[in-house]
């Protein structure tokens, strides 16, 4: 590919952000940054990728953290800021790919590549899809979507200069209920295909 491109893919939990993601990456022949992120990070530390994973997308508790001179001593805040820088030097490299959460959407809206996506879904649609995947109770499903969610958007709203969900923080916001994930799929890589002829 000779321009560069990344994808941005922000998803509702339940969505199937992850799969289409992946499934773009895939036909894009794209480097696929999700939980790999934290594994990469955790392996130039040193350290066990569970130890990381514990903090990750979570906004930090001001409560046991303290800022002095614009460090935050925060386990969740330096992930966070690990994640970032990780993210930035990959773009500034020159790298295409594609990336879920993160708020890639924000950290990297400089590059004139860069192509965000935010996958929702039904509320019903998503209970059902988790207690699936998850072989849980759609009561179960419900109360770990809400969690999630919840975190996701604490931690975006916290890091990003714009509302999680926010449809004006995205080139493309779509609902994976109403034509499936296959076909999802293949809209969001119809205007990914789109935009990089207009580039």
């Amino acid at each position: 590919m000779d321009k560069q491109v990344i994808i941005s893919i922000g998803r509702e939990f339940g969505s199937g952000g992850h799969v289409i993601a992946k499934a773009i990456a895939d036909r894009m022949n794209l480097p696929y940054y999700n939980h790999e992120i934290l594994n990469n990070i955790a392996k130039e530390m040193n350290v066990d990728p569970k130890t990381l994973a514990e903090f990750e997308e979570k906004r930090h508790s001001s409560f046991f953290s303290r800022t002095v001179r614009g460090y935050n001593n925060s386990p969740e805040e330096q992930i966070a800021q690990l994640q970032f820088d990780y993210l930035r030097k990959k773009a500034a490299s020159g790298e295409s790919f594609v990336v879920v959460g993160r708020c890639a959407e924000s950290v990297l809206s400089e590059y004139p590549g860069l192509i965000s996506i935010f996958v929702l879904a039904d509320r019903d649609a998503k209970i059902k899809r988790t207690a699936s995947c998850e072989n849980i109770t759609e009561k179960e499903a419900e109360v770990m979507m809400l969690t999630h969610d919840k975190y996701r958007k604490a931690y975006h709203n916290h890091y990003a200069n714009m509302k999680w969900g926010d449809s004006r923080l995205y080139d493309m916001c779509i609902n994976s209920t109403r034509l499936g994930i296959e076909k999802t799929t293949d809209v969001v890589f119809d205007y990914i295909q789109r935009r990089i002829a207009d580039m």
